[in-house]
């Protein structure tokens, strides 16, 4: 028994460790969020170029999600993941001493890549440490992180950018990542038994290539007309896909391993994520226009509406993830994006003078919804994969919700730019310009039209998480 209270109490130690990762990675998605207005004043940075400093993170994990989830299975899950707090702090001080728009593109880059390590190597490692009838339990956890993290970067990014300065947003991630490194070192397991395998240098060149010249076209559609350049940049993605396709058919150890897909809870798992993303990402930035360009809020003001609805999803993260253990993931996952569902619907409601509360609450609904989903999806990926792939299937999933996002924020770029000059949506989008009377109006309607295509993913998303519950039987791994 002593003996069982320790390995519980090291797990434990080690799920913490865990949680302050993916703490990290959502406050500094939502702290930069706040900045930048005055990042961009301070910086001189023109309206276009600041969303690089949301999208220039974002797109390096996304690229990189796959590629050090690899990493992670040939060199050891715990080593890259310590790794990525060395990365993430290294980037977050260079972030804070940056001197123009080129420094401060480059340094978040940096802050992605380690970024990228914390988050592609974390699932794996839970899938490492947790039993499969325990990792819901424990993935349920780490949505509480996220969602607490989201909540701290709302109202430190408030605080410091208020009283202090845009580059305490930075400077403030130096000691947290400091102590989550010395927590890592102590607390996680050391790496045995990995398998060296040759690095797959053609796969991972082309992959990282196709999905960045697709994620670049889809971009610049935020800022520029479609044109015969943005064609090719996206023909060319996707011509790098198909030949990505080819390598990994033919490498002897492939980066990605296609079996994968093969696997019958795999596929509609990342699918489902994929398109999740692709509806809920966007909404976080049309709400935010909605209260600022519209209702005229600060975008302190204006975040802290949606707060109630991250604490409700930390609640509800843990008790889905124990229901995705007791009765597989299909029913917890598919219920919860169906109510997010709702959430949209409702969000549809939204006019030129409704109550702000019910903003908070239909955040409730979304916090709800997206709290069953996220814990109950990674389980059943991490149940399904191959234990020698767990870092690849990890980062899969990643690579999937991050390019789901970031098409998702350029939709909702697109629908602010369909109805409105390119330069008054920009000026929205950072909380520097509100819009009235007929413009208002119209920006209104945009809103709801992207709302509505977002109830349409949600709607492919859930059907891909029921599909899940047709492969039971074929997929002993996962039950669900």
């Amino acid at each position: 028994m002593p003996g069982n209270q320790g390995t519980t109490r090291s797990t434990n130690l080690a799920l913490i460790v865990i949680m302050i990762g993916v703490l990290i990675a959502a406050v500094d998605t939502t702290i930069v969020i706040l900045a930048l207005p005055v990042m961009r004043q301070d910086l001189h940075v023109g309206f276009a170029s600041v969303v690089w400093v949301v999208l220039g993170y974002l797109l390096v994990i996304t690229l990189l999600a796959t590629q050090v989830g690899r990493l992670g299975d040939m060199f050891g899950r715990v080593r890259m993941y310590e790794a990525g707090f060395l990365v993430f702090v290294l980037g977050s001080a260079l972030c804070a001493l940056s001197w123009s728009e080129a420094s401060i593109v480059a340094f978040r880059i940096v802050q992605g890549v380690g970024g990228a390590l914390i988050s592609a190597n974390s699932g794996a490692i839970i899938a490492d440490i947790f039993p499969p009838e325990q990792r819901g339990k424990a993935y349920g956890y780490t949505s509480v992180g996220w969602s607490v993290g989201a909540v701290l970067g709302i109202l430190a990014g408030g605080v410091l950018v208020t009283y202090l300065s845009w580059r305490w947003i930075f400077w403030i991630n130096v000691p947290i990542g400091a102590v989550a490194l010395f927590l890592a070192l102590r607390a996680l397991p050391s790496d045995h038994g990995y398998r060296h395998r040759d690095l797959d240098l053609p796969g991972m060149a082309t992959l990282g290539a196709a999905l960045f010249a697709v994620l670049w076209a889809m971009v610049q559609l935020t800022t520029s007309a479609f044109s015969e350049v943005i064609s090719l940049w996206l023909l060319g993605g996707l011509a790098l896909l198909a030949l990505f396709g080819i390598i990994e058919r033919r490498a002897k150890d492939p980066m990605v391993p296609l079996s994968l897909f093969r696997v019958p809870t795999l596929t509609p798992s990342f699918l489902a994520s994929f398109f999740q993303g692709l509806a809920n990402f966007a909404v976080l930035f049309l709400i935010t226009m909605y209260l600022q360009g519209v209702r005229g809020l600060t975008p302190l003001d204006g975040a802290l509406l949606l707060v109630p609805g991250y604490l409700v999803g930390s609640v509800i993260g843990p008790i889905a993830g124990r229901l995705a253990d007791r009765l597989g993931p299909v029913i917890p996952a598919t219920v919860g994006l169906s109510i997010q569902m709702v959430a949209m619907l409702l969000y549809i409601t939204l006019g030129l003078t409704t109550p702000l509360w019910v903003v908070s609450a239909i955040s409730i609904v979304n916090g709800l919804g997206s709290g069953g989903f996220f814990p109950s999806n990674s389980a059943a990926v991490m149940k399904a994969a191959p234990r020698q792939v767990f870092g690849v299937a990890s980062g899969m999933l990643r690579t999937f919700a991050n390019v789901g996002m970031v098409f998702s924020f350029s939709t909702a770029l697109l629908v602010a730019a369909h109805a409105l000059s390119r330069g008054l949506a920009f000026a929205i989008f950072v909380g520097n310009a509100v819009v009235t009377g007929a413009a208002g109006a119209a920006f209104l309607r945009g809103i709801h039209a992207s709302l509505l295509a977002s109830v349409a993913a949600l709607l492919v998303a859930a059907l891909l998480s029921a599909t899940r519950a047709a492969h039971r039987s074929r997929d002993p791994q996962t039950r669900g």
